[in-house]
């Protein structure tokens, strides 16, 4: 077996990342001139390869958007993931090809590899794996797969909005959840709503009857508080958690449109921590998953494995945290 970026991150006592960045000369990384040295010396002992492909050709790799472009100028969450591995591919001698999963046949021949954001069904995935042999994924736990991917860490995210309800001591908790298909109309499971549900089960707060359900978009958010609001009326749920920000956008404003105080009356949360929540009044609490880090770890992880094509998938966890906001009381 090949030497690995890990063999050289352990001997070096940095992380992968860090030893990728290096041996891809990457002059945005903040680091010290002793440790850039170090990495590159052990690197060079051990005979590390960086690439398996001719240095004579700009080696080209094809970036996959499960969204639609209309899609995806909806929600920024994915957007800006495919916009930071673009410039990552820039920063390191790549080409890249980026192409909606929807005109999939226009993927070039002559790609090295092809990094998938979004969620795919397992024939898609073998259909990618098809068209390359380093494939890997990008929100959308594929290890079973035997696909490398990098995903977030939605387990603890879950674990900080039911904290952040319990301190504020809400025990009536919210879910406004969303539902979508894969292109090929394969239903794609939300994990944030597993946890939830099962976290709300075990502390005995669970209430389907607070669980509402949208698709994603601002305009559901909308219409589904504003729905349950005249439903429900005081049996309202005093905290509500919004499976993503376009979502928790609309709910804002079905809330405000009622005249419901938040957070005084219901504390508000929201998923992905986009630009868009910030700058909202009151700017929403959201759960912030590290876009630029997830671009990072994929590109990293494909380099990886063009290296060393016979190592065994990866999965990456990203963490998670709560960036509080004005929708969330003190």
């Amino acid at each position: 077996m090949g030497v690995t970026l890990k063999d050289i991150a352990k001997q070096a006592g940095v992380s992968i990342a860090t030893v990728s960045r290096i041996l891809n000369k990457d002059l945005t990384l903040s680091v010290n001139e002793q440790t850039r040295l170090k990495v590159e010396q052990i690197a060079k002992n051990l005979n590390y390869k960086k690439h398996l492909f001719s240095s004579n050709k700009t080696p080209r790799i094809a970036i996959i958007q499960w969204y639609s472009p209309s899609q995806e100028l909806d929600d920024l969450y994915y957007m800006s993931i495919r916009l930071r591995i673009e410039k990552l591919g820039q920063q390191r001698g790549f080409e890249t090809i980026s192409i909606f999963q929807s005109h999939i046949d226009q993927v070039p021949e002559d790609i090295i590899g092809i990094i998938a954001i979004g969620k795919f069904s397992h024939s898609q995935a073998q259909k990618l794996n098809e068209l390359s042999e380093n494939v890997i994924f990008v929100d959308f736990d594929s290890l079973s797969l035997g696909h490398d991917c990098v995903v977030a860490d939605f387990d603890n995210a879950i674990k900080l909005v039911i904290n952040e309800f319990e301190k504020e001591k809400i025990r009536d908790i919210g879910f406004l959840a969303g539902s979508e298909k894969t292109t090929d109309n394969e239903r794609v499971q939300d994990l944030r709503r597993f946890y939830l549900e099962g976290y709300l089960r075990e502390e005995g707060l669970y209430n389907a009857k607070n669980i509402f359900q949208g698709d994603y978009s601002w305009k559901s958010g909308y219409q589904v508080v504003k729905k349950e609001l005249e439903k429900l009326q005081d049996e309202f749920p005093h905290g509500l958690f919004v499976a993503n920000d376009p979502m928790a956008l609309g709910a804002l404003k079905a809330l405000r449109e009622a005249n419901i105080e938040v957070p005084e009356r219901v504390s508000l949360i929201s998923f992905n921590d986009t630009a868009s929540v910030k700058y909202v009044y009151p700017a929403i609490s959201s759960i912030h998953i590290p876009r630029d880090e997830m671009a990072q770890n994929a590109f990293d992880i494909l380099q990886d494995r063009l290296a060393n094509p016979h190592k065994k998938p990866t999965k990456i966890v990203v963490r998670t945290w709560l960036n509080k906001r004005d929708t969330t009381k003190d």
